[in-house]
């Protein structure tokens, strides 16, 4: 379906942003209507900084435009005559772009980019929702590559095998033959031929099967780096933007399949070499090339397979204690979760490897540096009946942190300083696989924990995991806080908008960003080029407020988790929108148009609405009531307020000031699935509403107001 189309089918609250964005005189939205099939089908990125071809767009979109004022005089209505005059001066405007096209192009390319954007939130949701449900996401290039090659191992093996036993038969055809002359003590020089005519055949396939052992190691050696590599480097990168609520697929299916594959092919090829060893024992001849090659394929085999073992033990489900806010925030003394999975399926092994925690193995010599003891079941074996698709995991769920207690936080070479919520710990697993005479000692790690001791301390540690995991990579950088540097705006926004869409359902779209960027830098033209610091981001307080910027956004997502998802979710709260634009959106509307905005003086979380009304004077005012926290929605649902509310000023009847949630959906169709059955009197919320919700109190200009809560 074309863009176009796609904009005119979504719901009205994004159709008002594609109205807001076309409310400007760079490309009209009729000439955007009219011309909507040609408009989409041109390179417009290319012809930004390609002239000619700009300019060859430039005079063909001034003929469509002739050819459209053509069709609206033929069907000559009333309805046409307007679009005929705006058609004729939409095309003297575009003619100041005659020396200048490839700045008409770049126009044209920045519409279609911010449509663009407005279709990807309004799909977010349900693409959030694919996702939860189809955990399978699609194959890339990459993927489709790794699975033809690892059947092209396959397939090479199976040949292979069969080689193998027709080699072997046909050495014991020879030895046969030789033996029997030998016992009869006849060598005529006839059977001396034949016999030496056999040894050629034999040393012939010997040589070939070598060949054909050396290019399958060699293919899965290209596989094995393929998956090491790329594929479970990508799936480790998925895992650690998961962490900090990017919506990732982070299933490894798949890279189990492959391991197992590869892994069992490595086994195979080991016991071809084997075989070929064996057979050498009973045949040998001068210069036969098993002796010289044999040893060679063996060692690079077992390097093959060593590396493949190695890199298949992972962290599957990352440290976790029940009820956190997420991931990789620990608390001692409160026990935590963790999951390790070997990605190599072998039924034999089920229950024979131990794993073993422990924590902090390689600790920086830092001064005050803690160090922690591992409690509970600390040991356990990989097993197939933990795993609902049957994998290797070692499921520990009953593990506690306790504090080392070292005199003065333990001595170390350096004095560096950090906050306890700064300080990174790694959780080590252990394991040896012992399988046909190989036997491989196996690590892995956890990411970085932050182990904090009581509550209080958990808003910045889940600050520390979200910007450690946005900016590093190096996952044994547990001094990580001792210098970071300056993050990229455009990171951090889309760091935290995964915090949104992972608490309720829908990111931040870029006015929203564009907003709180705002409050950081000041109104700029672009963002894209600013950085925000580890400080500015969690220690220094924003500007005109007296707490950090993650600690005012925590409060918000907080408040929009517990109380307010439904509505989030589904795109009626505005939220991020500074007072200013708030006027300028709602006096255009009529009057009773409201939105609903976050507080940005509440440390802990508000949200207030704003709505237009004209005065006796005639006067159009923007109104809005003291914020309402988490104390509030308590008592009463969000949505019940907004259905209740009602204002009462000096001589006048109480009333519902709220008529149509911005930019003009009435109020009840907005908000209406998530009413209670009773209304009005009868509804149990309406006592509390009255005694609490009722008076707003002009303020000096009269053009805004306040709530006021009535004890």
């Amino acid at each position: 379906m074309a863009q176009w189309d796609r904009l005119q089918q979504l719901d009205p609250v994004y159709r008002q942003k594609v109205h807001e964005l076309y409310d400007r005189d760079e490309l009209p939205m009729d000439v955007r209507h009219y011309l909507a099939p040609w408009i989409e089908s041109q390179e417009w990125d290319r012809a930004a900084w390609d002239l000619s071809l700009a300019m060859v767009l430039y005079q063909v979109l001034l003929e469509n435009l002739d050819n459209q004022y053509s069709r609206f005089v033929q069907e000559g209505n009333r309805e046409r005559f307007l679009l005929q005059c705006n058609f004729r001066r939409f095309k003297q405007n575009f003619q100041l772009y005659q020396e200048k096209p490839d700045m008409l192009a770049r126009i044209i390319q920045w519409f279609l980019t911010k449509e663009k954007e407005i279709l990807h939130m309004a799909e977010l949701p349900d693409q959030v929702e694919s996702l939860q449900v189809h955990q399978s996401a699609m194959e890339t290039d990459s993927q489709r590559q790794v699975q033809k090659k690892v059947e092209e191992v396959r397939s090479k093996v199976q040949v292979i095998d069969h080689t193998v036993k027709c080699l072997e038969e046909q050495q014991d055809e020879f030895d046969f033959k030789y033996q029997t002359h030998k016992m009869e003590g006849t060598f005529s020089q006839e059977d001396q031929k034949v016999l030496q005519g056999m040894l050629n055949r034999l040393d012939q396939s010997r040589r070939s099967l070598l060949g054909n052992l050396k290019a399958l190691l060699t293919l899965t050696q290209e596989v094995m780096s393929l998956l090491v590599e790329e594929e479970l480097g990508q799936w480790r990168g998925r895992q650690q933007k998961a962490c900090i609520g990017a919506p990732e697929d982070t299933s490894l299916e798949k890279l189990e399949q492959w391991f197992t594959s590869l892994a069992e092919a490595m086994f195979q090829l080991r016991d071809f070499l084997q075989k070929l060893e064996e057979l050498s024992g009973k045949v040998s001849y001068e210069k036969d090339p098993v002796i010289s090659t044999k040893p060679q394929l063996q060692q690079q085999a077992d390097i093959i397979l060593t590396t493949l073992l190695k890199s298949a033990f992972v962290v599957e489900t990352q440290p976790s204690i029940p009820q956190g806010k997420g991931p990789l925030v620990l608390r001692t003394n409160v026990q935590f979760s963790v999951k390790t999975r070997f990605l190599v399926k072998i039924p034999e092994l089920n229950h024979s490897m131990q794993v073993t925690v422990t924590m902090d193995k390689d600790a920086p010599q830092v001064k005050g540096y803690r160090r922690f003891n591992v409690l509970g079941t600390a040991t356990k074996a990989l097993n197939m009946t933990e795993s609902m698709q049957g994998g290797m995991v070692a499921d520990f769920r009953h593990l506690t942190l306790k504090e080392q207690k070292v005199g003065g936080g333990g001595k170390g070479i350096s004095d560096l300083s950090l906050s306890v919520t700064e300080e990174l710990h790694v959780i080590h697993f252990e394991t040896e696989f012992n399988l046909h005479g190989l036997s491989v000692k196996l690590e892995t790690s956890s990411l970085p924990v932050v182990v904090i001791s009581n509550a209080s301390q958990q808003q910045s540690a889940c600050a520390s995991v979200l910007w450690f995991n946005m900016l590093c990579r190096d996952n044994k950088n547990v001094l990580f806080f001792a210098s970071t540097t300056p993050a990229p705006w455009p990171q951090v926004g889309e760091m935290l908008s995964w915090q949104f869409l992972s608490a309720a359902g829908r990111g931040l779209d870029s006015d929203q960003l564009d907003m709180i960027a705002q409050k950081l830098f000041g109104k700029q033209q672009s963002y894209d080029s600013c950085t925000i610091s580890w400080a500015r981001f969690s220690k220094e307080n924003v500007p005109d407020n007296s707490f950090s910027l993650w600690v005012w956004l925590d409060g918000i997502l907080c408040l929009v988790k517990t109380y307010l998802a439904d509505i989030w979710r589904d795109g009626s709260v505005m939220g991020f929108v500074s007072k200013g634009k708030e006027k300028n959106l709602l006096k255009v509307k009529m009057d009773g148009t409201f939105l609903l905005r976050f507080s940005e003086s509440i440390k802990d979380g508000g949200i207030t609405f704003s709505w237009v009304e004209t005065d006796l004077q005639g006067k159009r005012n923007v109104r809005s009531v003291q914020p309402f926290t988490k104390t509030d929605m308590t008592q009463i649902p969000f949505v019940e307020i907004i259905r209740n509310f009602q204002i009462l000023e000096t001589g006048n009847v109480p009333e519902n000031p709220l008529r149509s949630l911005y930019p003009g959906i009435p109020k009840d169709e907005a908000f209406g699935k998530y009413y209670t059955e009773k209304s009005g009197e009868e509804s149990p919320y309406f006592k509390y509403i009255k005694t609490k919700l009722m008076f707003v109190s002009k303020d000096c200009g009269g053009a805004s107001a306040h709530g006021g809560l009535l004890g």
